[in-house]
């Protein structure tokens, strides 16, 4: 007899996940979580309050960083990184996630390990007030090894149509803004893997000049930015947010200025972390490539009129982030990093 089992799929691992992931999901939900863990489809009422509510969706993945999860066997921050890579996309338009749904994709399924990585998911979502409605975790013979797996997200949110952030208010010689970021994030790992490798010896070393092991460096998690863009955009009127993510500065903050405009970036107004020199130093890249494919200690940037930018930047601190006057909004087109 050949069966379901027989085949590499075993349903019984995947109801005890379900029952390992219940506790986290429901710390998450709100009053307008309809339904738990369990269903089809995961319900979720509309918030009130609302004039005319626009929805905003955003999707990703957490991209090669997880195998380093999967080298150092950590397992508990990864989640972060998927929650962080779709929920800071969303807020860049003004919207509050209302929900999130993961999806987990293996080889072999380990009820354990599963749940330290939705759990962690679960945990991004409750510090940013999503909540956790869903997901799927699909058991894959012969698509995956039996070790590996691949995690991806999906969230939407919510925001007043005549408060949406859409890039359309910024001008020339607004200010920009800039969040530091917590590290890599989750982008640009196809070259730190080439550059750094994946020896678990090698990750294991402690490096002084990053205070920590290369392996604890590279997993640190992407920062979850939702609270204070929020709280930003609420007390001033923001023009343009660009999460910087895949193709650094020249990719992403033209996303956010009108087609005839460009940006000055200033490269001495805010520290490169040491993990961006270690790796400037492997790859002998220089600037241009560097910004253009990392985000090199900045991962939200705002732009705002000159008159309220430096209030921006001292209440984005008093909210917990370190902020920089990083640039401008120029009448020419590109973008221009400058050292002053």
């Amino acid at each position: 007899m050949i069966d379901y089992k027989s085949a590499g799929v075993d349903v019984t691992k995947g109801y005890k996940l379900v029952d390992l992931i219940k506790k986290g999901a429901a710390e998450t939900y709100d009053e307008n979580v309809l339904s738990g863990l369990g269903s089809f489809g995961g319900f979720y009422g509309l918030p009130k309050g609302y004039t005319e509510p626009v929805l905003v969706s955003g999707t990703d993945g957490v991209g090669t960083k997880l195998r380093y999860a999967i080298v150092m066997d950590k397992h508990d921050s990864i989640g972060t990184d998927c929650v962080a890579m779709c929920v800071n996309d969303v807020v860049c338009q003004g919207a509050k996630p209302m929900f999130f749904l993961d999806y987990v994709a293996c080889g072999k399924l380990d009820p354990e390990k599963m749940a330290t990585v939705v759990n962690g998911v679960a945990a991004a979502c409750k510090e940013v007030g999503c909540a956790l409605v869903g997901g799927e975790t699909a058991e894959m013979p012969g698509m995956y090894p039996e070790d590996e797996y691949d995690l991806a997200g999906f969230t939407v949110g919510i925001v007043d149509k005549s408060k949406v952030i859409d890039g359309k208010k910024v001008a020339a010689g607004d200010v920009l803004v800039g969040l530091a970021s917590s590290g890599i994030h989750s982008n640009g790992f196809s070259l730190v893997r080439k550059l750094l490798g994946e020896d678990r010896k090698e990750l294991e070393k402690y490096y002084p000049e990053l205070g920590a092991t290369l392996g604890e460096t590279v997993l640190t998690p992407t920062r979850l930015y939702v609270k204070s863009a929020l709280a930003l955009a609420e007390k001033f009127d923001v023009h343009g947010i660009a999460h910087i993510t895949g193709g650094g500065f020249i990719e992403n903050i033209p996303r956010i200025i009108p087609k005839t405009m460009g940006v000055e970036i200033d490269l001495d107004s805010f520290p490169r972390l040491p993990i961006f020199d270690l790796l400037a130093a492997k790859s002998g890249l220089g600037d241009d490539k560097l910004y253009n494919t990392f985000n090199m200690g900045i991962g939200m940037v705002f732009a705002v009129s000159p008159e309220f930018a430096q209030e921006l930047a001292d209440y984005a601190v008093k909210l917990g982030e370190k902020a920089y006057i990083m640039g401008r909004v120029t009448d020419r087109s590109g973008v221009s990093l400058v050292r002053k």
